[in-house]
Order: C-alpha cells, then sequence, then structure tokens
C-alpha cells in the first residue's frame, strides 16, 4: 500500500493539473541498513538520487517544477566492493558501501545520528569528482499541524569550488561560498525581494536541483561543506546535472524543467511603465510624447488600480472610458499593451462569495479565508489559491473576457511570490508551509495554458516577479521587484541578476530608476546632468537623473528594458534636458542591437542557456573572475561593465584572459588578463568586445512592428567566429515547428573572410554590410 504521505503528494500533483510522471521504478533502489536510496537517469548526464526511511518515499516520482521523463537509456548497474555503481557515458554514480554498524559508544549513544548513515559520489568518466554526497538528515517536527521532518543532506565542498544562482539573493554578492542563503520568496527581505529557485550551479563542471517546495536553507561552501535544509519534506531528493560547458549543464536544466519559450520580439524593445497612469489620455500623451520625438518604444503598461475595486477584473471607465479603443489606436502606431492583473479579492467584490463558496482562495487552519497581510498595514483582500487547476482555469476565464477582449495583448501577474505570505495557512493542496516556494511555478499557468489553449498562434508574454523551477516555461519575464531608487539598489542589480539568470531563467531585469519614490542620499560628489526641466523626482534629489541614466544604460545590455516606478514621470523627457539625449542614444543603441538579441533570444529556446552571463560561464579556467559581479557577457560578443557610482567618469575593469578585446566606443584592442582603466563619460557604459566575434547592427526603427534592415555586420577579428541570425513575425508562435529563417555568419580570421549559410533574414546582400573593426573601409 502507498504511504498516506506519498499518496498526499500525488493527489496533490493532480489537483494542481500539472501533468504526472509516470511512476516507473528507478533504475535501482538500494538499501544502507534501513536507508532506502533510489537512483533514477534522466539523460546521460542527469540523475536524480532520492533517499528516505519508507521505500515507497524513495520511489515516488519527482516533485513539482520537473516535467523531463526518466531516461535510463545507456545506463548501467553493477554492484562492486566500492558499492553500487551506476554508470553512463556522461557520469558514475556510486552509492557507498556501508559497513554494518557498530554498537555506539557512550559519546555515541547522546550525539550520534539516528539515521543510517548514506554517502555518494558523482565522477566524470574518467574519474574527476564532481560532487560528494556525505551524509543525509531527518528530523522530526510539526510545522502548521502537521507531523513532519525537517529533510537536508550534506556535500564536500573543495575550497577551490564556487556556487551561484538559488534564484534571487539582493545581498550584492556574486558567489555563494561561505554565505547561508535563505532560499525562499520573501518581498520584505531587508536588502529587496528574495526569489527561491533551488538549482545551484558550480564552476566545476555540475549543478544541482534541489527537489522540495518548502522554505530551504542552502549554505554553499561553508566550513567546507554545503548542506541543504529544507523545513518540511519526507524524503531527501535530489538532481545532479554534469555538463562539460555551462551550457551543457542548462541545456540538461531545460530538459529537465522546461523548455524557454521565444517572447515576442516587442519584449526586447522600450517597456515603458508607470506606477501607475492614471487616465486613459495619460497612457496615450506619453506613447505619442514618443512618437512625436522620433524615441523607439514597443509597449505600453497599464499598472493596477485601473479596477475599480480589487478584485472585480474590471476596467474603471470613468478614467479608462474606451479601452478597445485605446489599444485599437496603440496598435495602429506599432505598439503593444501590458496589464497588471492581481490573485488579491477584496470582501466586497463581486467574484469574493463565489470564489469562497468554491474553496478558491487561501484557508487558515479553521477553513476561514485569510483576508490582507498583518504586516505593511496591508489588510485587504484574500489570494486565490493558483495550486488549484480549476481556480487557475477560472482565472484566466475572467482575464480573457474581462480584460484581453478589450484588446490588451499581454498580463502582468503581480504578487506571484505570493504577496499574502503562505506560512500557517493552507491551499488546497495541502500546507503553505509545504509548499511554500510553489505559488510563482503555478500561478502564472494561469495564463500560459489558457492562452496556449483559446490564443494558440498567439505568442505569449507574462511579466512575473518571483520564480521556483520551472517557472521559465510559462513564458515569464522576471524583474528585481519593488527596489530603492538608489545608488545602492543599483549596485546590487548587477549581481542579483547574474546569480537569477545562473538559476536557468534567461529572462530578468530591473525597473529602470528604482521602483520606490526617488529619495536618496545627498550627492557626495559633483552631478554629472544638470537636474533642470526634470519632473521625475523632487527638487533636492538632483543626482537621480544621473542615476536614471546609468540605470537605464545597465537595462539597455539586459535582456528587457523596462521603465517603471513610483514617481511622477517616468519617460525619458522626464529627467530633464541635459538627461534626454544621453537616454536617447542609449534607447538606439538598444534598438540598434535588436538583430543580434533576438538571435540570442532564440538560442536560449534552444538551449536553454542564459545570454546575461556571469563570466564565470565563459571563463572558467580564469580564477579572477569567479566573484567578478559587477561586469557580465551579454551573449559571445559583449563585456558590460556598468557604472554604478555616483559622479565618476571612469571605472576600473578587468578584461578576462585567453581573448583580446576591444573598446567599443573607440575600438582600441586590449590584451585578456589584465585591468584597465575605462573611460566612463556620462553618455556612455564601458562596453568591450571579444575579439573574435560578429556582430549584427540594425537599422533605426520606431519599434519591432516595423520590419528592420541590419545596417552592417560587425567583424571584430582575432580568431574563427560564427553566429545564427534569426528572424521570424515577432508575434506567432510558428517558431516552435521550424518558422522563422535563419543564416549562420562564419568569419575565417586567417584568410579574412566572411560568409554566410544562405540568404540573410532580412533578404539584403552580406557583402555591403561588412565591417571588419580595425580595417580601413
Amino acid at each position: 500500500m502507498i504511504h498516506r504521505l506519498l499518496y498526499r503528494a500525488l493527489t496533490a500533483t493532480a489537483a494542481l493539473g500539472i501533468p504526472s510522471l509516470a511512476y516507473a521504478e528507478p533504475l535501482a533502489t538500494v538499501d544502507r541498513h534501513g536507508s532506502i536510496v533510489a537512483v533514477e537517469p534522466y539523460a546521460p548526464n542527469i540523475v536524480r538520487v532520492t533517499i528516505a526511511l519508507d521505500r515507497a518515499q524513495a520511489d515516488a516520482p519527482a516533485g513539482y517544477g520537473v516535467s523531463g521523463k526518466p531516461d535510463d537509456a545507456g545506463w548501467t548497474h553493477r554492484t562492486d566492493a566500492s558499492g553500487d555503481v551506476f554508470a553512463s557515458a556522461a557520469l558514475t554514480l556510486t552509492v557507498d558501501a556501508k559497513p554494518w554498524p557498530k554498537a555506539p559508544s557512550q559519546m555515541e549513544r547522546y550525539f550520534a545520528p539516528s539515521l543510517p548513515g548514506v554517502s555518494l559520489s558523482v565522477r566524470t568518466p574518467d574519474g574527476r569528482t564532481l560532487a560528494e554526497m556525505t551524509g543525509w538528515e531527518m528530523a522530526p517536527q510539526t510545522v502548521n499541524g502537521e507531523k513532519t521532518f525537517r529533510v537536508g543532506a550534506s556535500f564536500a565542498s573543495p575550497a577551490d569550488e564556487h556556487y551561484y544562482g538559488l534564484g534571487q539573493n539582493q545581498e550584492g554578492k556574486l558567489d555563494l561560498r561561505g554565505r547561508t542563503i535563505d532560499c525562499r520568496h520573501n518581498y520584505d527581505a531587508p536588502a529587496g525581494e528574495t526569489v527561491c529557485v533551488p538549482f545551484l550551479v558550480t564552476n566545476k563542471g555540475y549543478g544541482i536541483v534541489w527537489d522540495n517546495p518548502s522554505a530551504t536553507i542552502v549554505s554553499p561552501g561553508l566550513h567546507g561543506s554545503t548542506r541543504w535544509q529544507s523545513q518540511v519534506g519526507e524524503r531527501v531528493s535530489f538532481f545532479v546535472i554534469a555538463g562539460a560547458t555551462t551550457d551543457d549543464i542548462y541545456a540538461g536544466y531545460a530538459r529537465l524543467t522546461g523548455a524557454t519559450p521565444l517572447p515576442p520580439k516587442a519584449a526586447f524593445g522600450l517597456i515603458q511603465s508607470k506606477a501607475r497612469y492614471e487616465s486613459q489620455a495619460e497612457l496615450m500623451g506619453i506613447a505619442d510624447g514618443y512618437r512625436t520625438r522620433g524615441y523607439p518604444l514597443d509597449i505600453m503598461v497599464l499598472d493596477w488600480f485601473y479596477w475599480t475595486r480589487m478584485g472585480q477584473i474590471d476596467i474603471d471607465r470613468t478614467y479608462f472610458p474606451d479601452p478597445k479603443g485605446m489599444n485599437d489606436a496603440l496598435h495602429a502606431r506599432g505598439l503593444h499593451s501590458i496589464i497588471s492583473v492581481w490573485p488579491r479579492f477584496e470582501r466586497e467584490s463581486r467574484y469574493f462569495d463565489h470564489l469562497e463558496s468554491k474553496g478558491w482562495l487561501l484557508k487558515d487552519k479553521e477553513g476561514a479565508v485569510v483576508d490582507g497581510l498583518a504586516i505593511r498595514s496591508d489588510r485587504a483582500g484574500a489570494l486565490l489559491d493558483s495550486t488549484n487547476a480549476d481556480a487557475r482555469g477560472w482565472f484566466w476565464d475572467k482575464i480573457r473576457d474581462n480584460i484581453l477582449s478589450q484588446g490588451f495583448d499581454y498580463t502582468w501577474l503581480d504578487e506571484t511570490e505570493p504577496d499574502l505570505v503562505p506560512d500557517g495557512y493552507f491551499y488546497s493542496i495541502g500546507s503553505g508551509d509545504r509548499f511554500h516556494n510553489l505559488y510563482p511555478l503555478v500561478h502564472p499557468m494561469s495564463v500560459a495554458e489558457g492562452a496556449a489553449r483559446d490564443r494558440p498562434t498567439v505568442r505569449n508574454l507574462i511579466l512575473a516577479r518571483a520564480a521556483y523551477l520551472g517557472a521559465q516555461r510559462n513564458g515569464s519575464l522576471f524583474w528585481s521587484s519593488d527596489v530603492q531608487a538608489t545608488w545602492e539598489a543599483l549596485r546590487r542589480q548587477v549581481p542579483t541578476g547574474l546569480n537569477f539568470t545562473a538559476s536557468g531563467l534567461a529572462y530578468w531585469s530591473s525597473d529602470t530608476g528604482g521602483w520606490q519614490w526617488p529619495n536618496g542620499p545627498k550627492a557626495e560628489r559633483p552631478v554629472l546632468l544638470d537636474p533642470a526641466g526634470a519632473t521625475a523626482m523632487a527638487p533636492a534629489y538632483r543626482d537621480y537623473p544621473e542615476l536614471f541614466a546609468r540605470w537605464f544604460a545597465y537595462n539597455s545590455f539586459t535582456p528587457t528594458l523596462r521603465i517603471h516606478g513610483q514617481r511622477p514621470g517616468t519617460a525619458i523627457w522626464e529627467y530633464g534636458k541635459a538627461a534626454e539625449p544621453v537616454l536617447a542614444g542609449f534607447l538606439k543603441l538598444r534598438y540598434a542591437l535588436i538583430p543580434y538579441t533576438y538571435a540570442l533570444a532564440h538560442r536560449t529556446y534552444e538551449n536553454g542557456a542564459p545570454f546575461m552571463r556571469a563570466l564565470f560561464m565563459d571563463f572558467p579556467n580564469d580564477p579572477k573572475v569567479s566573484d567578478l559581479g559587477d561586469q557580465y557577457m551579454y551573449g559571445p560578443a559583449f563585456l558590460v561593465a556598468p557604472v554604478t557610482e555616483q559622479g565618476v567618469t571612469s571605472r576600473s575593469v578587468y578584461l578576462p584572459a585567453g581573448s583580446d578585446w576591444y573598446d567599443y566606443w573607440t575600438e582600441q584592442r586590449y590584451t585578456g588578463g589584465q585591468t584597465i582603466v575605462a573611460a566612463a563619460p556620462i553618455d556612455r557604459i564601458p562596453l568591450f568586445v571579444r575579439a573574435g566575434s560578429i556582430v549584427p547592427m540594425g537599422a533605426p526603427v520606431p519599434n519591432t512592428a516595423t520590419k528592420q534592415l541590419l545596417e552592417s555586420v560587425r567583424v571584430y577579428p582575432g580568431r574563427d567566429a560564427q553566429f545564427t541570425l534569426y528572424d521570424d513575425d515577432g508575434v506567432t508562435n510558428a517558431y516552435r515547428n521550424g518558422g522563422g529563417t535563419r543564416a549562420t555568419l562564419r568569419w575565417d580570421d586567417a584568410a579574412g573572410r566572411l560568409t554566410a549559410s544562405g540568404k540573410l533574414p532580412t533578404g539584403q546582400a552580406l557583402a555591403p554590410l561588412i565591417r571588419v573593426i580595425g580595417r580601413a573601409q
């Protein structure tokens, strides 16, 4: 008979509406004196290990977020003196043999663990050790009235091992070694919202996916050990993904948790938002302001409180009298729209009673609906229980019929952590503590699945501010939540974003300029932009236009570029006459690079690897980059070094060893492996191009709905290179079935020749476009 906790897990999966993986036997389940260890391959380089005291728990399928299927093709199992050995062409996992336990000593009677010991190792085929699990734990406890266990495992940590990922942590460091990460969704984290994606990537050729959605403490490389501890569970379950390169690891993550869809092309242009546009006239005035000034723009965003009451899922016609006409006018200008929809329902809203009667709201232990937060003076609204598939289906139907029917293109699902913290309460599938980190996976499924069914030809886009394993497959674009509008907050964004994308979710950015009301400390240096004419902040914050310009330059080299914030104005002409041309210059550069960025995005769809990349991903043999969190690669070509200090006009930049580098602005060539001082006037971001790069540059366009020809194809010589251009209609899902056109460009460095595999997607001839940097044109 299936153990009652296993039964609970399986029925919870059904309630979620997530397709159940086949309940197949693992490759083998072995007994270590009462500790049951199941080994289940998913690919030659991916293996799952489950440890429990109960055989049914050990043999049960993987948990939420895992969409891949077990596959033991090519794997073998043998038993020898070392233990049970599982081998494939990519790795070998050995569950160590254990001698019969001896009688405990006097000291051990008090302090020895009660669990039968388990240890294991993962090695490459040539014998190099990747990972060693040294022990596991199950400590009984009661959480939210439920008798359960704290579960965990420990892994050896060599002194030169470095760690990345685990979602979003805004404490300002890249390498997680020696730190303790509270891996849970927490809007109120002191440094900024934390987001838990329990995927830890190392510089040693492997990553670990921890299979437990409860709040988890991770201590990577602390005192020579990496320790995982989850608050609720009856087993230890984790995956090891091995790879000769980091891209191999991310391909494994995609195979395990799902592919990253290609966003609509408009997502790579400017997304203009504000907290909030108070009327239809104000929103259209901003859209037309970009048009009349000749600045490119792609998406206008309508944020919260456009409704009559929280939970009405309606549009207040007093201030937005003709939303359909508004969207028609945006579309006529080649623009798209995003609208914010919240999962909260006030008691007085029209749907509250219906949702309460259905049991589709978060509840307390007595079964009463939880209404509002106990913190932040936030008392209004109950949370939609999106762990329930029927509730998700209902939510999509209302969004479709009440909101998207008015011409809005895409949805912004705010509060996906969720904001109403589930600890101590209950979802339909069980304790909010057991499933603390699950909501940002299942809530966006409402729109992702509904849109796929009802708008199958339309490419989807969802703005979301939290994530979990597999959240990338919903088509979400993530951002760092409601961060402060300060230089300190900007500095923290760079390593924060790099660890987020290192967690296997490629699309991350931040609110340009910060979300909170601009109220920074007094500038310590002379301001670089005269604030005269600025209306985006109070006059006392004289360096805010400078901060915004630096932030805008940085976000021009993140996967998405969105202006947002709680301030009087957010459009680029509202930061003063001195700032406007600077911002316009970076905006035009962003659009010139769309052919490059869009090709990178399609590559991410194919291989799962992020294109905003911490330097450890591309320079694994350079120890100087292991904790370099204020520089990164944007695709294979660009090294980006944002300026995050007020009043400075230069900064040091480390150019990784193993390549030469070109200053993008001056075209001067440098040898790698050295630190230089790069000029950084306010209208430049230190930007370097790796020798052996091909960079397509687009001609000016007002938006991505306009066909963009190539202005040039730049070659930065120094080694052979190739780059695959990709283009399509930008809005449909034809790309999933081989739609779109591509051409692979190849640079022969010795011959000094660039060739294409076929016709360019734009239909242009290649030869007139070629510009070889350093060569007289």
